[in-house]
């Protein structure tokens, strides 16, 4: 073919070093009660000591182990896709591109981290994992990667989603992984919220507190915390779907592209996409860089840059992120997956340095974009994937206003399979909208009004 619809690369070409935009960004460090910065030890509890050196780390590139590799190439590298359908569905000049991270074990982009951190714990000692999740991708992809390595996992699963996705929990047993929704009776975080509110449809925040909870009160040392995004090591691990989508537009014939998007809830699948390209603005390169979020959990959008803590119980270190406040409670809308209080301050340092656009996108818009993409590229994308797909469809009808012949790629984090019960209800008509409201920003904004700011 002349025109190829997909590029591969070969398992040799898949990239052998992560990229670090720590090396090359401005950061605030993340600090403890005394507002003086954390050392590693402050971390040693809830991590092994391998993963606080890559999240403490300013090394611009850092080796993938070879295990890694090897787990990483059972569905890696990752297709890159033109989508010449729906670039006609949209009649745009623009070429659309997408990173087809769906194409995982778990269905999206989560394993790339998953499967590096549970090597890691894995070769510190460490015999169990906790978590938390919201959609439940991440709670799948850390029990396939423990299922790999023999490893234990333990997943608190906000209620929502629990009750949302039933099929989520069941991918997790079927890799070993035990879920429990969240908040729940099994720790004391769990415990207080649930006698505040009952009826409390939970929050990522809330089920890190569960999951840091228990690691930490392991009288054996034999547990760890992971982290499936927010964290700087998170998004180290995955740069290498940028660093794989980058070789793939150069066989493409693309010498240059004009708009990267992904979604961003806490980060982790925008910054594997973007992190590379923003490498390469800060080189010389001309490139519009999109975060697609929800209107109903607007962080980049509406929330200030402060320091936060990243959980409910304030067990995390106080961290230079944009964030609506750690108590905040998000709207249950069916994209679970971005519902988190804070951003990531890898991404929000970017965002702070001018090298990110926001835009807050509302579901219905993001439905209406997921059902276009099914009927023409015929894959189903996970709700979250859906702002990333309204985003790309925005910037390439901009394209067309402006007569420009613009190159954009975008994200495809994960499949909606899992997500059916979501798109039914936008296909019966109920599904509705909700803008997160100013007054409601400002209450929960009251948490953190005596916090230290980043200066």
């Amino acid at each position: 073919m002349s025109n190829p619809k997909k590029i591969f690369l070969s398992d040799a070409e898949m990239p052998r070093q992560w990229y670090n935009l720590a090396a090359d960004i401005p950061m605030h460090p993340p600090i403890g009660p005394d507002s003086q910065p954390i050392t590693p030890e402050m971390l040693a509890p809830v991590f092994p000591m391998n993963i606080i050196d890559q999240e403490m780390s300013t090394d611009r590139w850092i080796d993938i182990p070879d295990e890694v590799l090897g787990m990483l190439a059972r569905w890696r590298p990752t297709p890159l896709v033109r989508a010449t359908a729906l670039e006609a569905a949209i009649d745009t000049p623009a070429k659309i591109y997408y990173k087809n991270e769906s194409v995982s074990p778990a269905g999206s982009h989560k394993p790339n981290t998953a499967v590096a951190q549970a090597y890691y714990n894995k070769e510190f000692g460490i015999k169990r994992i906790t978590t938390e999740t919201g959609a439940g991708q991440w709670g799948s992809a850390l029990s396939f990667a423990c299922s790999l390595l023999g490893l234990e996992c333990k997943v608190f699963m906000v209620r929502i989603s629990f009750d949302q996705k039933p099929f989520r929990k069941m991918m997790m047993a079927s890799w070993g992984g035990k879920c429990v929704p969240s908040p729940s009776m099994e720790t004391q975080a769990g415990r207080q919220i649930l006698e505040q509110d009952p009826d409390t449809p939970g929050s990522l925040g809330i089920a890190i507190s569960e999951a840091i909870e228990q690691a930490v009160s392991d009288p054996t040392g034999e547990t760890r915390y992971a982290l499936g995004s927010v964290l700087n090591h998170v998004m180290l691990h995955q740069s290498i779907i940028g660093l794989e989508t980058q070789k793939q537009l150069k066989k493409f014939g693309e010498k240059q592209v004009d708009v990267v998007v992904g979604c961003a809830g806490g980060g982790s699948n925008f910054a594997g996409l973007a992190f590379p390209f923003i490498h390469d603005v800060i080189n010389g390169a001309t490139i519009k860089v999109v975060a697609a979020e929800p209107i109903s959990c607007p962080t980049l959008t509406k929330a200030p840059f402060t320091y936060d803590h990243g959980d409910v119980a304030k067990m995390t270190p106080l961290m230079p992120m944009h964030s609506l406040g750690h108590t905040f409670i998000p709207a249950p809308i069916h994209s679970g997956g971005l519902r988190y209080h804070g951003m990531a301050p890898l991404v929000s340092a970017a965002m702070q340095e001018g090298f990110i656009d926001a835009v807050a996108l509302p579901q219905t818009e993001c439905f209406d974009a997921g059902i276009l993409f099914a009927r023409t590229e015929g894959i189903i994308p996970a709700p979250e994937t859906n702002h990333a797909i309204a985003a790309t469809i925005r910037e390439a009808k901009l394209a067309k206003e402006e007569g420009k012949e613009k190159v954009i790629v975008f994200n495809l984090s994960g499949h909606g399979m899992m997500d059916l019960l979501g798109y039914e209800k936008y296909l019966s008509g109920n599904l509705e909208d909700y803008e997160l409201p100013m007054e409601v920003i400002e209450r929960y904004q009251s948490v953190i009004k005596d916090h230290p700011q980043p200066v």
